[in-house]
C-alpha cells in the first residue's frame, strides 16, 4: 500500500471522529485509483454515505467490502442496514443472514434484521430477531422497545412487559420512538410513565418538529381520556384546533390523522355522535395502514350506532374486521383457514376418569385464594371487577393472563396440560402458585391482605389449572345474552391476533363461543366447583339485590361499597378494557337487548346459539 493512500484513510478516520461525514466524502473523491481498491478508505466511506443518507451509494461501497473480505460480518451487517434503507429489502435480508451466520451472538446484527422484519410487517420473524438481541446485550435499550413493540404487536402482553421492564429510568428517545413507547406503557397500565415519556421526547430538527409535536399532543389527549381524565383531555385539545390540523402540509397526514382522532374520542365522550361520524370518516380516508384503518372504522361504527344508523354501523364494523384480518395474515396465517381454532385451549379437556386420578394435594383455604371473575369476553365482567374493587377487602389488578402463564410454563418445562395435572406433587403446585403470586406482585406490590380479584373473561378456558391450585377459590361467572356479546364483540377493536380472527365474522364467532361454553359446562359437571351465576340483565334490573347476593357469596358482612363502583372506577387512573369509559357511570338498560337492532345479521347464526340461549333462560 503507498504511503498515501495510508494517509488518506488517516485523514478520512480523523474526519469521522471529528463528526465531519461530508469531509470524509469529499476525502474519499480526492483519493487516487489505487484507493477504489482499499478496505479502509472503503470502510469509512461507507459509513460516511450512510449516516449522510447516500444509502444506495453506501451499500454500493459496503458490497465492494463483502467482495474483499467476505468473512467479515460487520460489512454484511452495514450493507443490510444500506439496502434496507434504500428500499431493497430483499438483498437486505440476504446480507443480515449472511452477517448472522458469520457472528451468531453480535446483538446489533439481530437487531438490524429485526427493524428489517418490522419494516416488512413480518411480525412474529421481527419479534425473534429482536427477544434474541436483548438476550445478548440486555441493557440495549433500542432493541427492548423494537423488542416490545413486536411483543405488542403479535399479542405476546408478557414479553412485551418483559421488554419494558425499567422502561421509566430510560434516557429520552426521539419522538417517534416516544410515541410508540408511550401508547405500550399505556396498555399496560402505567399511564404516569407514558407521560413523562413523551414529556421528554426528542423533536427532529427542521419542518418535522411541528408535526411531530402535534402528534405529541394528541398522545396526550388520548392518555388522558383513556385513563378517564376527560376535562384534561379537553384541555389538551385545544392546542390542536382542526383548522390547524387540516392545514399541514401533505406529508404530514400522520399528525393530522392522529389529531382528528383525538377530537373524534372526545366527541364521542361528549355524546356529539354526528361530529365524531364526520371525524372518523376523515380518519378513515386518511388511514395508511390496517391498524389505522381498523381504529377509525371501529370508531365511525360506534358513532353511528349511537345515532341509529344500524345498517352503516354495521358496514364500518365490516371494513374493520377487513383491517384486522390484514393485520392477524402477517401474524398468525394458519388462523385464517376456515377450520381453524383460534381458542386451542378450548379444546383442552379434563374429563370424568382424568379428574378421578388427580392426586390429593394440600390447598389454600377461601380466604387465601383468588376470587375469579370469568365469562365470554364483552359479558360484564370489567363491570363486576370495578364492583369488587370498589370493596375494602379486595383488590383487582385489571385483566392479566396470569393463569394462561402456568399453562405456559408447565408445557415449557415438557409437562402436557391439562394431562399432567393429575401427577402434580405438592411441590410442584407451591412452585406454581408461588409463580402465580410473584407474578401478581409486580403489579399489586401492597396487596397485603387484600384478596385478590383475578379478572380474566378467558381464564374460563383455564378451569382446570385453577381448581387444581385453588380448589375452594370463588368463582364468578358473568354472563349476558349470547347476541348481545356477540355484537358487542363484533363492535371492539382487539389487540389479539387470534381474537382478530375470531370476531371476523359472526359465524366464525358464534362457533366460538358455543366451544368455549361447550367446554365450561363439561368442566363444571366434572369439577362441580362453587361458581356463581352474575346476569349482566339481573344487575341491570336488581342492581340493590344482585349487590347483596354477590356479598353473600363471598361471605362480606357489608357489601354496600360496591354500590359506589362508578365513584371508584372514575378514580382509578387506568381501566385496561373497552368498557374503561362505561363503568364510570351507573348501571344502566341501553345495552340490554341491543343486538335486536341487528337481528338479521344474527339470523344465519341463532342455530349455532339457540342451545345457550334457552340452557341460559334467555329469548331468541
Amino acid at each position: 500500500m503507498s504511503r498515501s493512500i495510508t494517509d488518506l484513510a488517516a485523514a478520512m478516520a480523523a474526519a469521522w471522529s471529528a463528526g465531519k461525514p461530508e469531509q470524509v466524502i469529499a476525502l474519499a473523491g480526492q483519493a487516487p485509483a489505487a484507493a477504489a481498491e482499499d478496505e479502509g478508505v472503503l470502510a469509512w466511506l461507507g459509513l460516511a454515505q450512510q449516516v449522510t443518507a447516500r444509502h444506495a451509494q453506501a451499500a454500493a461501497t459496503f458490497r465492494r467490502l463483502t467482495r474483499m473480505r467476505p468473512q467479515v460480518s460487520a460489512y454484511w451487517n452495514n450493507l443490510g442496514v444500506a439496502c434496507r434503507l434504500s428500499g431493497d429489502t430483499a438483498a437486505s435480508e440476504r446480507a443480515l443472514l449472511k452477517a448472522g451466520e458469520l457472528a451468531p451472538d453480535d446483538a446489533e446484527v439481530h437487531y438490524n434484521l429485526g427493524l428489517l422484519y418490522l419494516q416488512l410487517r413480518h411480525w412474529p420473524r421481527a419479534r425473534e430477531a429482536l427477544l434474541d438481541a436483548v438476550r445478548l446485550s440486555p441493557r440495549f435499550i433500542d432493541a427492548r422497545l423494537q423488542a416490545a413493540y413486536a411483543c405488542h404487536v403479535c399479542g405476546d402482553n408478557g414479553g412485551e412487559e418483559a421488554m419494558l421492564e425499567g422502561a421509566a429510568g430510560w434516557p429520552p428517545q426521539p419522538a417517534g420512538q416516544a410515541l410508540i413507547l408511550a401508547a405500550m406503557l399505556s396498555t399496560l397500565g402505567r399511564p404516569d410513565a407514558a407521560l413523562r415519556t413523551l414529556a421528554q421526547a426528542r423533536l427532529p430538527e427542521g419542518a418535522a418538529a411541528e408535526p411531530m409535536r402535534l402528534r405529541i399532543i394528541a398522545e396526550r389527549v388520548a392518555l388522558y381520556e383513556r385513563s378517564n381524565q376527560v376535562e384534561r383531555a379537553r384541555r389538551e385539545l385545544q392546542q390542536l384546533p382542526v383548522g390547524t390540523l387540516e392545514a399541514l402540509p401533505p406529508d404530514a397526514d400522520q399528525a393530522r390523522s392522529d389529531g382528528l382522532r383525538a377530537h373524534a374520542v372526545l366527541a364521542m365522550r361528549a355524546r356529539q355522535y354526528a361530529d365524531a361520524a364526520a371525524l372518523y370518516r376523515r380518519v378513515l380516508d386518511l388511514a395508511a395502514d390496517d391498524e389505522s384503518r381498523a381504529n377509525a372504522a371501529f370508531g365511525l361504527a360506534s358513532a353511528l350506532d349511537r345515532q341509529g344508523q344500524y345498517h352503516d354501523a354495521w358496514q364500518a364494523a365490516q371494513i374493520a374486521h377487513a383491517a384486522q384480518l390484514g393485520i392477524a395474515r402477517t401474524i398468525v396465517p394458519e388462523l385464517l383457514a376456515p377450520d381453524s381454532q383460534p381458542l386451542p385451549m378450548a379444546d383442552r379437556i379434563v374429563g370424568q376418569h382424568a379428574h378421578a386420578a388427580w392426586r390429593p394435594l394440600p390447598s389454600p383455604n377461601v380466604d387465601e385464594s383468588p376470587v375469579f371473575v370469568v365469562g365470554f369476553p364483552r359479558s360484564g365482567t370489567t363491570l363486576l371487577e370495578q364492583m369488587l374493587d370498589a370493596h375494602p377487602a379486595f383488590r383487582s389488578m385489571d385483566e392479566r393472563a396470569y393463569i394462561h402463564d402456568l399453562v405456559e410454563r408447565m408445557q415449557a418445562v415438557g409437562q402436557r396440560y391439562p394431562d399432567d395435572l393429575a401427577d402434580l406433587s405438592p411441590t410442584d403446585a407451591d412452585q406454581l402458585r408461588a409463580v402465580y403470586w410473584r407474578l401478581v406482585r409486580r403489579v399489586l406490590p401492597d396487596l397485603g391482605q387484600h384478596r385478590l380479584v383475578d379478572k380474566n373473561p378467558l381464564n374460563m378456558l383455564c378451569l382446570p389449572m385453577i381448581l387444581r391450585l385453588f380448589p375452594r377459590t370463588r368463582i364468578i361467572l358473568c354472563l349476558r345474552h349470547p347476541c348481545d356479546v356477540l355484537l358487542s364483540c363484533s363492535m371492539q377493536p382487539f389487540r389479539s391476533p387470534a381474537f382478530m380472527v375470531l370476531c371476523s365474522s359472526p359465524e366464525r364467532l358464534a362457533r366460538g363461543y358455543a366451544r368455549v361454553f361447550e367446554q365450561w359446562q363439561r368442566h363444571i359437571e366434572v369439577f362441580k366447583p362453587d361458581v356463581l351465576t352474575w346476569r349482566y340483565e339481573s344487575v341491570v334490573t336488581g342492581f340493590e339485590d344482585q349487590i347483596v347476593q354477590l356479598g353473600d357469596y363471598l361471605g362480606l358482612a357489608d357489601a354496600s361499597p360496591m354500590l359506589r363502583f362508578a365513584e371508584h372506577a372514575r378514580g382509578k387512573r387506568f381501566i385496561s378494557t373497552p368498557s374503561y369509559a362505561q363503568v364510570t357511570e351507573p348501571v344502566h338498560h341501553r345495552a340490554v337487548g341491543r343486538w335486536e337492532a341487528y337481528r338479521e345479521r344474527f339470523e344465519p347464526v341463532l342455530p349455532i346459539l339457540r342451545p345457550w340461549i334457552e340452557r341460559f333462560g334467555y329469548a331468541v
